[in-house]
């Protein structure tokens, strides 16, 4: 398995740890950290030295009931970012964003990913993507940030997750978008209550057809807190511990803020699942 972002290919035939950098002031675990140019500049870099094979850079935060951030000011946060560590670094760059506008000039300052919440559902946003040759992954998430968390109910929430990116990936595929260039994330925490998060987490091999990639980020989230009664900076355990039980899942690839941790996890994750499928021991 690979993925394709605008020339660059990813090589997925064992998991990889995706990076996360947040370059704005209100994310829920590191808000403000990396806001300035500089501190991200060198937080990217470390994320890259710790093993990370995407370096996922975003400049609007998701968390339940965040507000919504303008074009202008969320290009301002990011666009610096990227163009510094796409000429530094060998790893992929991704932008964390649902905006037409940003894609476009991500890409162009060397993002080769585009990571979107809303699954280029947004006016204008597959045709960019398309555009630009970059990757893209399309999460599942139910409703807004600024409300998502507001009693979201599921008939069948592993089969309308699966239903769902599986629409959004022929949207994407209609409008040129090659299976190459497509990865998906159940969107663990977006508009879900934990028991939906434990069920997708669950079933993740029955989310997408087998050749798209699977993304899972529940690195610090409040499911983490909610299992283990630990706060956000207390949830390292917690979070590597989903890390390779994602992998063992089926996640070919991991979004984590820890990730030197994480790393080793999925390293362990992945030499169980060797050996259980005939891999060599010794």
């Amino acid at each position: 398995m690979r993925l394709d972002c605008r020339g660059q290919v990813l090589d997925l035939s064992e998991p990889v740890v995706m990076g996360v950098l947040n370059v704005t002031p209100d994310s829920f675990s590191d808000g403000g950290r990396y806001s300035s140019v500089d501190a991200a500049i060198t937080q990217g870099v470390r994320l890259a030295d710790q093993g990370a094979a995407i370096i996922d850079i975003g400049g609007e935060s998701t968390r339940p009931g965040a507000a919504p951030v303008g074009v202008a000011e969320e290009s301002r946060r990011v666009l610096p970012v990227i163009e510094a560590l796409a000429a530094r670094l060998a790893v992929v760059i991704s932008v964390d964003t649902s905006k037409p506008e940003v894609m476009r000039a991500a890409v162009a300052a060397g993002a080769g990913l585009i990571n979107d919440v809303r699954a280029l559902e947004a006016p204008g946003a597959v045709e960019a993507a398309a555009a630009t040759g970059a990757a893209v992954c399309l999460m599942h998430m139910r409703g807004e940030p600024l409300t998502m968390q507001d009693d979201p109910s599921y008939e069948d929430v592993v089969a309308d997750v699966r239903d769902y990116l599986a629409a959004r990936v022929a949207a994407c595929r209609q409008s040129g978008i090659g299976p190459d260039r497509l990865c998906v994330d159940p969107g663990i925490g977006f508009g879900k209550h934990p028991d939906h998060n434990l069920a997708l987490l669950a079933s993740l091999d029955r989310l997408a057809d087998p050749r798209i990639p699977v993304l899972v980020g529940v690195s610090r989230k409040s499911l983490v807190g909610i299992i283990t009664g630990r706060q956000p900076g207390e949830r390292l355990a917690g979070s590597v511990a989903f890390a390779a039980l994602a992998v063992m899942r089926g996640a070919t690839i991991v979004r984590a803020h820890d990730v030197a941790a994480t790393v080793d996890a999925v390293k362990v994750a992945c030499a169980v699942k060797r050996a259980g499928s005939g891999g060599r021991g010794r």
